[in-house]
């Protein structure tokens, strides 16, 4: 006997930390928005529907989007409070599965396959969900539902803004046939250079290849591009999936060039990395720093210790340990960033306190 479809759904809220911003500042309501600096160095980290028409985006430097449109308005981002609405949307979710798979604060996949409130279908349940995100957050999301997580994806960016939309098992192989191979999610815009200089642009083109003709020359993920054009993705939805990794990062206005400066630049970065092993209650062994330069060349450098890290002075002079050879620079140094990874639980006390050389460390 054959399984049964999974029934997934893709939620994706709709231009997310912009609407938090228009929803918030009324005066912001039907103007292009950007959320980020606006400054020679800024880059927009979100960009409002009215901002898109322009061909804003996020990841682009805030001075070319500010030449695409000239009424655009640049607003600080506010990670909190992105956050704490981002912990309603969650909990919305919970309501109707334990499978919730985040991908990003403002996107996630639920599997409604054995619903916690069943509604008699996964379009019903996406639909209460959305109408309860736009109830409880003043907000609008999309939604896509299908039977594997690569379809309902698609499906989520099918109808944007505030749409939803559904693939069935008999429309799903039909509806990747006339894609662009660059929308499918797993394929980026170097892999889909690389597929168009073999003659393949669309998943029908994609489909055409042989398994072995794909793995030969993209090794595993040729596998999973052969799956894929089929409209095939066996992929679970992996609730509360382990961190791997925490980091930080700085770009900074003026290009630094001398040791003395790398120190207090640092500062503000040790100082959110470690509030976050505290909060969290993890530690780690391995310290990786990263040098951005200001031709955009990156370099990165790592040192693993036998222990997990458990004071933020140590976490300081590894770090400075492994930048000090790579100055003075040949060029300005843009940005600098430490990660910590190989994370584990850190040890705490009883009564829900903080880890005992956490606390103290991050009270330095």
């Amino acid at each position: 006997m054959a399984e049964a479809p999974r029934r997934i759904i893709h939620i994706d809220m709709d231009a997310f930390y912009a609407s938090v911003e228009q929803r918030d500042d009324p005066s912001l309501r039907g103007r292009p928005v950007a959320v980020g600096a606006s400054g020679e160095r800024g880059v927009v980290a979100a960009a409002s529907y009215e901002a898109r028409r322009f061909g804003v985006r996020s990841a682009m430097a805030s001075v070319t989007a500010a030449r695409m449109c000239a009424e655009l308005v640049f607003v600080p981002p506010r990670f909190e409070v992105y956050k704490a609405v981002s912990r309603q949307i969650h909990a919305i979710f919970a309501d109707y599965t334990t499978l919730i798979q985040p991908l990003s604060l403002d996107e996630a996949y639920l599997d409604v396959t054995a619903p916690l409130r069943d509604l008699g279908s996964a379009t019903a349940i996406a639909r209460e969900i959305r109408a309860r995100i736009a109830a409880e957050t003043g907000l609008t999301a999309s939604a896509g539902v299908s039977y594997n997580k690569l379809l309902a994806k698609l499906a989520s960016d099918h109808r944007k803004p505030d749409g939803l939309f559904v693939i069935t098992p008999r429309l799903g192989p039909a509806f990747v046939e006339t894609l662009p191979v660059g929308r499918f999610h797993g394929i980026g815009p170097k892999t889909a250079a690389k597929l168009a200089a073999l003659g393949i642009h669309t998943g029908r083109d994609l489909r055409g290849q042989t398994r072995g003709f794909l793995t030969q020359r993209f090794g595993k993920a040729g596998a999973f591009y052969y799956d894929i054009a089929r409209a095939e993705d066996h992929r679970p939805v992996v609730a509360d999936r382990v961190r791997k990794s925490i980091g930080a990062e700085t770009t900074f206005a003026r290009d630094l060039s001398a040791w003395e400066e790398v120190p207090p630049a640092l500062a503000p970065v040790f100082a959110k990395l470690w509030a976050a092993c505290a909060r969290d209650r993890i530690a780690g062994r391995t310290v990786t720093v990263k040098v951005k330069y200001a031709d955009f060349r990156l370099l990165t450098r790592a040192r693993t210790e036998a222990a997990p890290i458990a004071a933020r002075e140590a976490l300081e002079r590894i770090s400075l340990d492994l930048l000090a050879p790579l100055f003075p620079p040949a060029r300005g140094v843009r940005l600098l960033g430490v990660t910590l990874s190989q994370l584990e639980a850190a040890d705490a006390p009883a009564h829900g306190d903080p880890p005992r050389q956490l606390a103290l460390a991050l009270a330095s």
